[in-house]
């Protein structure tokens, strides 16, 4: 036995009896899921013990016996973090669970993921369909979603389907779902399963984490546990928020420590009975209940074990001074030094969040600004209307494979801005009379980490002859095709400056940050005479409205 190993057994052998009542719990849900795994219909593979959920966390140490050295790992995180911040015993861990699944059993949302997964036997199809909307809601509200994941199932029911697809067909119904490499990485893992995989899901967190492009830990956790019962927590941002508040730890959620400690207590947690309700329960609770402003704390199920509840109750019976001394409410109390996991000492209790003190998300660094100019060049159709001139992005970085109108980096010169602009134009059209280049506002938009401006052009080829080539990469639409193709909500946003700008159109994006006059609507005429009618009279001769109020 090496010296690293005897060291590690002889502090596992330390700290075994103090972990004895948790430890019991992990061999008792080891024991359950054994007995699932033999009724399952479609694993094939063994699903990983609860100590699995600290893999990574440390590197295995060679020549260990095995599994020693994620015990070891667990023992000391477990060791280094204050008995306050967990849950100690197996009632606790229980009662959590109960609450939970009873709330959500009355309370859950009917959402067409969930009615999918419960309802689809073949356990490819509902991993797939798991999949699918998991990689959507990444980012993204479930509203926005909801269509979004119809039309897709509608169109690609199966991972068969999804791999024989185009990428511009891909391209064409993620467009306005924001964070474009999601569909583009989600049909790459489709291909590989139907390529490489014989058609069949992985059946485990880790192997799904470990094959198929862009599904991370969260993902690979969730689809193991809905669509195959793997007995694996998930920490997404609604489980991270929920999780800090019932043990009260206010410190960044992000941080290497936090986030380990996090999926710790989500794997000790999770029912191993029914992993994937406890999983979209905890989901629901954050994204329902247990919000980033303003919780319910009134209707959350688990309230009685919240330790950010109780430290509100705390410090209001403190403020009242109706007792003497301290109440007699459990706190952190560290052996050394401040804790790891309490709220940050620069940041100290603030009465008026109460319970939204936890966690403390430390101050995100702002998107880089960059500025760009792009045309929406317009010439007339061969059959009557209109057609605009799109090119293709690179397929790779941001908004890769998508169409977008004419753009090159934007320019301090106005004279070099309209020369590098109708020099990318000629580029893809042929020549064109450089005086009809024409500015109509500007446009901002922000991705994850770019906040993008836009110089929007316009440039209308009128009484000359069409063109009807171009080359590869660059292609001529209608309107109508224009907002059914493969672009950004960006460019939709520059093509509705544009179109406000024609004669006779006002049509600017209330979203967008324009520099247009057309800005703003005219009120419809009913909406005059209602103004009219509640307006206070004001005398015409007033020099100004705002100075009379003065």
């Amino acid at each position: 036995m090496t010296p690293l190993v005897s060291r590690l057994s002889r502090l596992w052998a330390i700290m075994r009896k103090p972990r004895a009542a948790v430890g019991s719990g992990h061999r008792k849900q080891a024991a359950s899921q054994d007995r699932r795994q033999k009724h399952a219909k479609s694993n094939s593979q063994a699903k990983p013990s609860a100590s699995d959920a600290y893999a990574g966390m440390i590197p295995e140490c060679p020549g260990a016996p095995a599994g020693l050295a994620r015990q070891t790992e667990e023992v000391v995180l477990q060791a280094s973090v204050s008995p306050y911040h967990l849950f100690r015993d197996v009632a606790e861990v229980t009662a959590f669970r109960g609450s939970l699944l009873s709330w959500y059993d009355q309370e859950k949302r009917d959402l067409p993921w969930r009615r999918q997964a419960e309802d689809e036997v073949d356990p490819d199809r509902r991993a797939y369909a798991v999949w699918v909307s998991e990689v959507m809601l990444q980012q993204t509200q479930v509203a926005t979603v909801i269509n979004y994941y119809t039309g897709w199932m509608q169109k690609w029911p199966t991972l068969q389907d999804l791999a024989s697809a185009s990428l511009e067909e891909v391209n064409q119904l993620w467009a306005g779902l924001g964070y474009y490499s999601r569909g583009r990485r989600l049909q790459e893992g489709a291909r590989k399963v139907v390529e490489e995989l014989g058609g069949h899901m992985p059946r485990t967190a880790e192997t799904l984490q470990q094959l198929l492009p862009g599904v991370g830990r969260y993902t690979a956790g969730a689809i193991a546990s809905i669509a195959f019962g793997q007995a694996t927590g998930v920490v997404d941002g609604n489980v991270a928020r929920v999780l800090c508040r019932v043990r009260a730890i206010g410190a960044d959620p992000s941080s290497t420590l936090v986030s380990q400690r996090l999926w710790g207590l989500a794997q000790q947690l999770v029912d191993p009975a029914r992993p994937g309700d406890f999983n979209q329960a905890a989901m629901e609770l954050g994204a329902t209940v247990c919000t980033p402003q303003r919780p319910l704390c009134s209707q959350c199920p688990v309230q009685s074990l919240c330790r950010a509840r109780q430290r509100v109750e705390r410090e209001q019976l403190l403020a009242s001074q109706s007792l003497s001394g301290n109440p007699d409410v459990e706190e952190c109390a560290p052996n050394t030094g401040q804790c790891q996991l309490c709220l940050p000492a620069s940041e100290p209790w603030d009465q008026t969040l109460g319970v939204v003190n936890f966690p403390r998300k430390a101050s995100r660094k702002p998107p880089r600004e960059e500025s760009s100019a792009t045309c929406v060049l317009e010439q007339p159709g061969a059959l009557g209307g209109a057609q605009i001139l799109l090119v293709q992005r690179p397929n790779s970085g941001l908004l890769a494979g998508l169409w977008e109108f004419p753009s090159v980096t934007w320019e301090p010169s106005e004279q070099l801005q309209r020369k590098a602009l109708l020099q990318e134009l000629q580029r893809w059209a042929g020549p064109l009379p450089a005086t009809r280049l024409r500015h109509f506002g500007e446009v901002v938009h922000t991705f994850s980490h770019i906040k993008l401006t836009y110089q929007v052009y316009g440039l209308a080829l009128e009484g000359q002859t069409p063109v009807t080539t171009v080359p590869a990469g660059a292609r001529w639409l209608t309107q109508e095709e224009f907002h059914t193709a493969a672009v950004s909500t960006a460019m939709k946003k520059v093509f509705r400056v544009y179109q406000g700008q024609q004669p006779g159109t006002c049509k600017g994006s209330k979203r967008s940050q324009v520099s247009s006059p057309c800005s703003r609507k005219k009120p419809c005429m009913g909406q005059q005479v209602l103004d009219n009618f509640f307006r206070p009279h004001i005398s015409t001769d007033a020099p100004n409205l705002n100075n009379a109020a003065q």
